[in-house]
């Protein structure tokens, strides 16, 4: 889900780089891979939905795993898994992630960052929220009848709210990162897929809560690079409404860290020395350390 976009170029970037990140736009099609990893997801969750609409054998999956009582047979994680469910909701982990955010925002001079996150879960509240009031499905611990899919009775359960946050959350800090992406979003998958075991091991979702949340927050980070255009637009606007605010563009002053982002960002090879850590010289760019 790579994008190679110009987080921020404000006026003073050195011509050189500036001329080359000018050619990148951002991508708004998915890849091949992407497209067929898409698809996929998109069956899954069709599949998991239709399952239960039609009262399959998911649906004594779900009941088998309910009926199990994991939270009873193995105790002993249950402390810390009740601490560790916190990860997935939506207050907590907005906050650890708007920190990240803001920081990532200021470091690179763009609100893209967090238009990024704004518009991922937009996307998400409006693609999952709606299949959670249409299937108005109950949870495990207020199910009525053994067997039953538990289907239009008021409940929101299905998919499973916490699994799709922090999917979303976790998956778009990843696909934000500029250093450590891959590992960041092996850690990012780590953490939903524990976070979805945990919500059926303490009984608060069904099986398919779970799998349909893991198909549509995947889903919802497959389409970012589909959003690109459009907060790239939203950024530019906000960046040209502050720099009319503070009476004209402000005078840039670029770390070498600074600008080994953006050239990773605008798909510039960064030469060996700056990626040890060594400022290099940058001809034409003022406050250039000697």
């Amino acid at each position: 889900m790579r994008t190679q976009t110009n987080d921020a170029a404000p006026p003073g970037r050195p011509a050189s780089r500036t001329a080359a990140q000018s050619q990148e736009q951002p991508r708004s099609h998915l890849t091949r891979r992407q497209q067929v990893v898409f698809a996929a997801a998109l069956l899954s969750y069709l599949a998991v939905v239709v399952g239960v609409l039609a009262n399959s054998w998911l649906v004594d999956l779900d009941w088998a795993a309910m009926l199990a009582k994991p939270y009873k047979r193995w105790p002993q994680p249950l402390p810390f898994l009740n601490i560790w469910i916190v990860v997935g909701q939506r207050g907590p982990s907005a906050i650890a992630a708007c920190a990240w955010l803001i920081w990532r925002s200021h470091r690179t001079r763009s609100t893209r960052p967090l238009l990024m996150m704004g518009a991922a879960l937009l996307l998400l509240n409006l693609t999952v929220g709606a299949v959670k009031i249409v299937t108005g499905r109950l949870g495990p611990h207020y199910a009525h009848y053994i067997g039953s899919p538990e289907l239009f009775a008021g409940g929101q359960i299905f998919p499973s709210g916490h699994t799709t946050n922090s999917v979303v959350t976790w998956g778009v800090i990843a696909y934000l990162a500029v250093r450590m992406r891959r590992t960041g979003a092996v850690l990012a998958g780590v953490t939903a897929a524990s976070i979805g075991l945990t919500t059926v091991y303490l009984g608060t979702h069904w099986v398919t809560d779970v799998v349909a949340a893991w198909a549509a927050g995947l889903l919802v980070l497959l389409a970012l690079p589909l959003l690109e255009p459009a907060v790239a637009a939203a950024d530019q606007r906000i960046k040209a409404l502050w720099q009319r605010g503070r009476g004209g563009p402000p005078a840039p002053d670029w770390s070498p860290w600074d600008e080994a982002v953006q050239d990773e960002l605008g798909g510039v090879p960064v030469p060996r020395d700056r990626a040890a850590g060594r400022p290099e010289q940058s001809p034409g760019r003022s406050g250039a350390p000697a």
